[in-house]
């Protein structure tokens, strides 16, 4: 069956959709290398057809109406890159129940509807490709159904933001203010006009969902992930960690701990000699540790338009050589539908070091207060940077811990912040490091 036309509708013609587009239509060779694949590109639907995309497309091709792509017989693949939950998820479904394959790029979808979409999925004998919803290029899904599948995988630290990880960098490397690094974040297009889906975390706790259900065989839902954003990120903190010789990152974890699962996205110092501290930019990057290899790390560009049309074709070209085959595309791998293995571990089991910044008055026995409050709840000080004096007045003083329980740290902060001499509300940030990550956890 070799040399068999597959033929594809794509509902969404927006950035991505145009990559996809440009790489289908500009690379018939290098795609129909594959396999010998014919690969053809029958529909594209979407609501504005009338704007030029740079690229030339038979206008019989273009549609307004995502049904014409659904319900064409001689579609075998719809490649849904619409973005958001609805209309997308009503369109995947449909699209599964005629037996259509489908590639999407959409994480809010895939982490939200997981269990719905693969039963349907597999109740059509269908197929779902979906690496172009984490990391942009990386091929980290495929990488870990089947590069990876010999391991149990131990952690996954994530750097899968690159709106966050563009206005990090940029506070870290030109000493500009959140405010700043955001404006130019927007300027550029590495932001949304509203960025709060990227600057509030949700965004990285979508994919470390995903990143969970496949690495740890656990399916579980978005509002079971700690989730903080980086708002609340200074000028300041990027000083003072550099000084302690860490970076900030916005870090997407999932890991086993005393045989519990832990899922966080928060704001985090690493070392500034880790691999994780200097990947800048718009870049991902995802830290893997499994029980064979040991630590593996993954790299590239996480978003923009050619790198995550590649990724979209990947999955075309991997579903057409399944059809071509004749295979069975239940074989197929695909994504965990049930709970399985593990329990959640509560954020307020977890334990991690911590960055403390007080602002204090400037007078004898606050250092003592505070301190004194940290010991009761068993919370030891490993160092403290107290370089502004002011008498009277309100002056920063930076603490770093061993380890401690995060609800030991909470309950500690909510009676420091009410004396009388904190003059605003602590900042946090927990502390990771990556090295030596497989002796750590849990192994089973």
């Amino acid at each position: 069956m070799k040399g068999r036309r597959i033929n594809i509708g794509i509902i969404g013609w927006g950035k991505v959709g145009t990559g996809v587009v440009r790489i289908l239509l500009n690379q018939p060779e290098f795609v129909r290398g594959h396999e010998r694949l014919s690969l053809d590109l029958r529909r594209i639907a979407d609501l504005d057809i009338t704007t030029p995309r740079g690229v030339d497309v038979t206008p019989s091709l273009l549609t307004t109406r995502a049904e014409d792509v659904i319900n064409d017989p001689e579609i075998d693949i719809v490649v849904e890159l619409i973005g958001g939950l609805k209309p997308a998820s009503d369109f995947i479904l449909s699209a599964l129940k005629t037996g259509k394959h489908v590639v999407t790029a959409n994480k809010a979808v895939i982490a939200a509807y997981a269990r719905e979409l693969f039963q349907t999925a597999r109740a059509n004998h269908a197929m779902i490709g979906f690496e172009a919803s984490v990391g942009g290029c990386i091929p980290i899904i495929k990488s870990l159904r089947e590069g990876l599948a010999a391991n149990r995988i131990q952690a996954i630290y994530g750097i899968v933001n690159g709106t966050c990880n563009y206005i990090l960098s940029q506070m870290t490397d030109k000493g500009v203010d959140f405010n700043e690094a955001m404006s130019e974040a927007q300027s550029r297009g590495y932001a949304e006009p509203d960025p709060t889906y990227d600057i509030e975390g949700t965004d990285a706790a979508n994919k470390i969902v995903i990143l969970t259900s496949l690495a740890f065989e656990f399916g579980m839902k978005l509002d079971e992930v700690f989730v903080e954003g980086i708002t609340r990120i200074t000028q300041r903190d990027i000083q003072y960690a550099r000084e302690l010789g860490y970076r900030i990152k916005l870090l997407a974890i999932a890991k086993l701990e005393d045989g519990k699962l832990q899922v966080r996205v928060h704001p985090t110092m690493l070392p500034e000699r880790s691999m994780l501290a200097n990947v800048d930019g718009v870049y991902n990057a995802i830290y893997v540790v499994g029980n064979a290899t040991g630590s593996t790390m993954f790299y590239g560009r996480g978003a923009g338009q050619m790198p995550a049309a590649s990724a979209v074709v990947s999955d075309i070209i991997d579903i057409a050589k399944v059809i071509v085959s004749g295979a069975d595309p239940n074989m197929i791998p695909g994504s965990v539908l049930d709970r399985t293995g593990y329990s959640l571990k509560h954020m307020n089991e977890c334990e991690t070091r911590y960055y403390l910044r007080f602002q204090a008055l400037d007078q004898p026995g606050v250092l003592a207060k505070v301190s004194g409050i940290l010991g009761r709840y068993g919370i030891s000080i490993l160092s403290v940077i107290q370089k502004e004096r002011r008498e009277g007045e309100s002056v920063p003083i930076v603490m770093m811990t061993h380890e401690a329980i995060e609800k030991n740290i909470q309950r500690a902060l909510r009676e420091i912040d009410d004396l009388s001499v904190i003059t605003a509300k602590t900042m946090l940030i927990r502390v990771e490091t990556t090295e030596g990550a497989e002796e750590r956890l849990t192994v089973v």
